[in-house]
């Protein structure tokens, strides 16, 4: 119940912030200059390429949508109060992380629009079209889990946005980095990758190892950033 009230108050925020705006704008932007590009100039009935870029677009856009959630808290010192309350540090955490996951589902839905488009004049394969929407979404969670984690971690929002931004791209390009490292370690930088598990979905895969994943690492994401919280709690 707290977790729903402390979402509901954020995804308030969320929709009263200039700044969301000009991310939400700035991200339909891009990804529809790349469908008018790709499928409408180029002719290909597909969102594969738009899917592409909003995993690229994401990177950076998830860590600024969180980056105020917790470390603007902190700055206030209204983090503390909030932790006198009479609600966890976990319901926090997953209320605020809630709010940011609506608000990306919002920022997305206008999409669907490009996927309109694609049935009323061309024949796209609707069920790889959902598989590539499934792995934006899931994408989108690790993203938005991994900038809590840094808004946690800094009383800084542009710090928190770096952070995030960097910790995003090592997992987008550890599977890069597993082909120059032979054994185990290669194999263990490989299953690390977003990109590589992301890129199933466009093809159409929907498996139970992609999507454990990407549950798995928002979920270990929220935790480290309860235990964050914890350890200013006891400062």
């Amino acid at each position: 119940m707290n977790t729903l009230v402390v979402a509901k108050r954020e995804l308030a925020a969320f929709f009263v912030s200039p700044v969301a705006y000009v991310v939400g704008a700035a991200f339909l932007f891009i990804t529809g200059l790349f469908f008018v590009f790709t499928v409408v100039l180029g002719g290909v009935a597909t969102l594969g390429q738009v899917f592409q870029v909003i995993s690229i677009v994401l990177l950076f856009v998830a860590p600024i949508l969180t980056m105020r959630l917790l470390s603007e808290e902190a700055r206030s010192g209204t983090l503390e109060l909030l932790l006198t309350a009479p609600v966890r540090d976990g319901e926090v955490v997953v209320g605020k992380f809630l709010a940011a996951f609506l608000f990306f589902l919002a920022m997305l839905t206008p999409t669907l629009y490009y996927l309109f488009l694609l049935t009323r004049y061309g024949n796209p394969d609707l069920p790889v079209t959902f598989s590539g929407y499934l792995g934006v979404i899931l994408l989108g969670a690790v993203l938005l889990g991994f900038g809590m984690l840094t808004s946690a971690m800094s009383a800084n929002q542009i710090v928190a946005a770096v952070l995030g931004v960097a910790l995003g791209l090592t997992f987008w390009l550890a599977g890069g980095l597993g082909n120059t490292f032979p054994g185990f370690l290669g194999s263990l930088l490989e299953y690390l990758s977003l990109q590589q598990h992301f890129f199933d979905f466009l093809l159409g895969l929907i498996t139970s190892t992609n999507i454990v994943y990407f549950l798995s690492v928002t979920a270990a994401s929220l935790f480290l950033a309860t235990r964050v919280l914890e350890m200013r709690r006891w400062r």
